[in-house]
């Protein structure tokens, strides 16, 4: 029996993993910064020898987009450090790392999905340093270890956006939402199931690089209308471009992921998007 180390059990993600994960022949040790300090290059040598980890899943994050433009030092830490230090547990002891990334690392310019093989240029904090995680696993190079980029994550847990359209959507008569930003959603359940379907499979020599979201594409603005309209709330959706939403940190305006290469791989079916939505608006209690 594999014993499994989740990293950022109370995420979005880490909870759908804890949720499946009873289903699966393993020992899984959920840990969340209480438990287990990424940061500390010790504290994970540590835990990966006393529990005798047989493969790390790092759902950790700093996910503040915004804050991360005047939090860059806790960001890296935690964005790059971190899977510092979970790859150098991971190759000392030739155990298994699954790390997750994001479309942020990209710049968002271009014309087509985009494939692992393409340019980065991240255009914030966020991005940079998750971009640095993902070159400093490269560098170490466990074996039988994979990094995952995602986008527009949401879930039955946590603070996400299908959560704050419901809310708002009942608040309020209308409201706006930017139309000219465009990807596709990940529903963490489907990529959750993903994961642990993937982790038996991997036998690759050097780090490799997959894309993975739901399938379809559309904008916020679609995925607004979308979440009204199964939750049948009556609140009118408004199209509206990015200059008139001003943040502190640049999005993408094009984070669609070409995921040919994890579905030919490891032999899975990626869900279309919208029935993830439905899916986690019944757990919600909020499909009608």
């Amino acid at each position: 029996m594999a014993n499994i180390l989740v990293t950022g059990s109370k995420g979005q993600l880490g909870s759908e993993i804890e949720a499946l994960s009873g289903g699966y022949d393993a020992t899984f040790f959920f840990t969340d910064r209480e438990e287990l300090d990424i940061t500390s290059e010790e504290a994970v040598a540590r835990f990966v020898t006393e529990n005798h980890i047989d493969a790390i899943i790092n759902c950790a994050a700093y996910t503040a987009v915004d804050k991360a433009e005047s939090d860059a030092e806790n960001a890296d830490r935690i964005n790059h450090l971190a899977v510092k230090y979970l790859a150098q547990a991971a190759k000392e002891h030739g155990i298994k790392l699954v790390h997750i990334s994001t479309d942020y690392v990209f710049d968002g310019m271009n014309y087509r999905p985009y494939i692992e093989s393409d340019p980065t240029g991240p255009k914030g904090i966020y991005g940079a340093t998750k971009l640095a995680g993902e070159q400093v696993m490269r560098e170490i190079d466990p074996s039988n270890s994979i990094i995952i980029r995602t986008s527009w994550v949401y879930s039955y847990f946590g603070a996400n956006f299908v959560k704050t359209m419901l809310r708002l959507g009942k608040e309020r008569d209308e409201l706006g939402v930017i139309f000219d930003q465009v990807g596709t959603p990940t529903y963490a359940k489907d990529l959750a199931q993903a994961i642990l379907d993937i982790l038996p499979q991997l036998e690759d020599e050097n780090v490799e690089i997959y894309h993975y979201s739901n399938e379809g594409v559309l904008s916020w603005y679609d995925f607004a209308k979308e979440i009204m309209k199964m939750a049948k709330l009556e609140c009118r959706v408004n199209p509206i471009e990015t200059k008139q939403y001003p943040t502190p940190a640049a999005r993408p305006h094009y984070s669609l992921l070409n995921k040919a290469r994890i579905k030919e791989k490891f032999k899975i079916t990626i869900p279309y998007w919208k029935d993830g939505l439905d899916d986690c608006l019944r757990r919600l209690g909020e499909r009608r």
